[in-house]
């Protein structure tokens, strides 16, 4: 029920504690004055996209980057700006919950109103549903009061996760129009962001006065680029499934005779996966993206658990936790193309029933060899973006049943001398959904709030709200933005010999980088923790004392600060202008053009290996 939003909640001893915690600001967001800096323009991190994004978003894309600077900052060229008219913005809950999102509407809240208290706050009932409806709750005080730090999104709720046809696009304009709002800001993931790229593209091609901001928030942890570190959310969803594998852990070594097939929530990306193996040390991960790399197919898999099992039963060890994250299926190949297939079949209007006895002569052998709960399951009708219906496909089941058929079989064949293999599957993909935010997710979507206001204060339109240099202090954050356009990238496919199919420009989830640091480190613990029993847990989700300020091991362990990094090769650039000028000694324009010109061409050839383009 509408009536149901925004209610005050009934909350327990640790809830009314949490409300009273009051998240601190960097130094850049300090105080009533907004000072800016702009950057060099903001280009695709793949240039070989750059044309087809530039030509779908003219007015957004190309636009520069935006740091926000503190008080003392000394930036000749900065924009400066004290008055603050009162403004009228718009908020709407995309994509699925994760935790720190209210707080994200607080921190913009706090910032609107500290800077005019004239200002109003909107918020959408319902999601894009009720942004399309203009279905809206203004945001109080009051209504804040007991959301602070506080889970979920029923503050305002959320339904579907688009806006995207040309419909929609037009219905979220008249209702920004009809509200007069001066921004618009949209929270969520990769889906919800592309959404807001395109609102702001369709908004600025009708010149409408709205403003359209992202936030990345996604308890995936799959939006992840040059700009973004990390998403709110992700740590939380973490720790609290950290401690889950973590029990498992320790009742399977209790028992000695169980191994737990666990499937994690994340979608097609496995980075949830991979943050829980870092921090609770299962037996064994497999990761979607490994399996894609070396294309390893269903039957790989099988043996590679049934080794693994046969390896610690010789070692008298009968137990285990295995992590699978949700994305797997559709890393399978031969998994992938039945996928594939069936989702077709959908759009060509099939209806289920019928579906089976029109797959291809290989993808009917596959569908008939796999068991009937996954025929029924990979049958289901895709999401909203086309995407299987990854959280209802049971993975972890199908590779229990298989690897359990497989140990039976080398039982009877005498190559395994262990006990009988028993399984215990679970799904931990809604348990965090709702869980109370860790402080680093508190304290994160609380300042994304604040830099939201301050890229409305600049007038910026398209641009996700950023901080970088997340593993270091809270005072040492960068606050800034970026355009969404910047971090969109374009699919090609092969559709025969001589064709290519280009996709649409989008905000694409970002797959575990197995060159990273983070997939490193779980390598080099896997052969201990598959055979030895390393269990780690790290305990319940703390906001004080040891373990309330840490944060994601595989966001502290990568080197990021990729901002930062941008203003300091800015700063090197002015310094070389200000040595090498008319004037200056042959000596020195000499050493000059000698380093520029061998920087220049390491770049073209890094550039042109990254896109395999060759260089100009």
């Amino acid at each position: 029920m509408d009536s149901d939003y925004g209610v005050p909640r009934e909350l327990s001893e640790v809830q009314q504690k949490r409300t009273l915690y009051q998240p601190e600001l960097p130094p850049c967001l300090q105080g009533t004055t907004v000072r800016v800096e702009y950057g060099d323009v903001a280009i695709a991190a793949d240039p070989a996209g750059a044309h087809v994004i530039s030509h779908a978003f003219p007015h957004t894309y190309g636009q520069p980057l935006a740091h926000f600077l503190r008080k003392a900052a000394n930036v000749p060229d900065a924009k400066v700006i004290s008055e603050h008219p009162a403004v009228r913005v718009g908020i709407v809950f995309c994509g699925r919950q994760s935790p720190g999102g209210h707080n994200v509407i607080w921190g913009l809240h706090e910032a609107i109103k500290a800077h005019n208290l004239n200002s109003k706050l909107i918020g959408f009932l319902g999601g894009t549903d009720g942004l399309l409806a203009q279905k809206t709750l203004e945001i109080t005080n009051e209504v804040l009061s007991s959301y602070k730090n506080q889970g979920g999104y029923d503050m305002l709720g959320r339904t579907k996760d688009q806006i995207r046809t040309t419909e929609q696009v037009n219905g979220a304009m008249a209702t920004c129009q009809a509200l007069k709002l001066d921004a618009l800001v949209i929270i969520g993931g990769v889906t919800s962001n592309t959404d807001a790229a395109q609102l702001a593209e369709t908004f600025a091609e009708a010149k409408c006065a709205t403003k359209v901001v992202g936030v990345p928030v996604t308890l995936n942890g799959d939006l992840k680029n040059q700009f973004v570190e990390t998403t709110v959310g992700f740590d939380t969803i973490c720790k609290v499934n950290s401690q889950l594998i973590s029990n498992m852990c320790t009742d399977a070594l209790s028992a000695e005779k169980y191994y737990y097939f666990i499937r994690m929530m994340g979608r097609k990306a496995s980075h949830v996966a991979l943050e829980c193996a870092l921090q609770s040390h299962p037996n064994m991960v497999i990761l979607g993206e490994e399996v894609a790399a070396s294309k390893l197919t269903i039957f790989d898999i099988t043996k590679q658990i049934c080794d693994a099992v046969q390896a610690r039963a010789e070692k008298d060890k009968n137990h285990g936790v295995i992590l699978i994250p949700e994305g797997l299926v559709e890393s399978i190949p031969e998994l992938y193309a039945l996928l594939q297939e069936i989702n077709g079949l959908h759009g060509k209007g099939v209806s289920v029933e019928n579906i089976s006895s029109q797959l291809s002569p290989w993808a009917s052998a596959l569908f008939e060899f796999l068991p009937q709960f996954i025929r029924q399951q990979l049958l289901l009708r895709p999401e909203s973006d086309d995407s299987a219906q990854l959280s209802q496909i049971e993975t972890e089941k199908l590779l229990a049943q298989l690897v359990e058929t497989e140990m039976n079989k080398r039982l009877k064949e005498g190559t395994y001398k262990g006990k009988k293999f028993n399984a215990i599957c679970h799904f931990f993909g809604y348990q965090a959904r709702g869980a109370m935010p860790s402080k680093f997710d508190c304290d994160y979507a609380y300042v994304l709030g604040h830099v939201c206001y301050h890229i409305l204060a600049a007038g910026l339109n398209g641009y996700m709200a950023t901080v970088t240099n997340l593993k270091s202090p809270l005072n040492k954050w960068r606050c800034g933005a970026a355009p969404i356009s910047s971090m969109m990238t374009v699919k090609r496919w092969s559709r025969g010999p001589a064709t290519t199919q280009i996709g649409k420009p989008a905000v694409h989830m970002a797959s575990v980088d197995l060159r990273g640091k983070a997939y490193e480190m779980l390598r080099q613990n896997s052969s201990s923790c598959l055979l030895e029993d390393i269990y780690r847990n790290p305990g319940p989700l703390q906001f004080e004392g040891p373990g309330a300020d840490a944060k994601p091991i595989s966001l502290c362990v990568e080197d990021q600060d990729y901002m930062g990094r941008i203003k300091k090769l800015q700063e090197y650039l002015e310094k070389v202008k200000s040595i090498v000028k008319p004037g200056c000694s042959q000596d020195v324009l000499k050493a000059a053009l000698s380093a520029m010109s061998s920087v220049t061409e390491t770049l073209a050839i890094m550039t042109s290996s990254s896109t395999g383009q060759p260089p100009l």
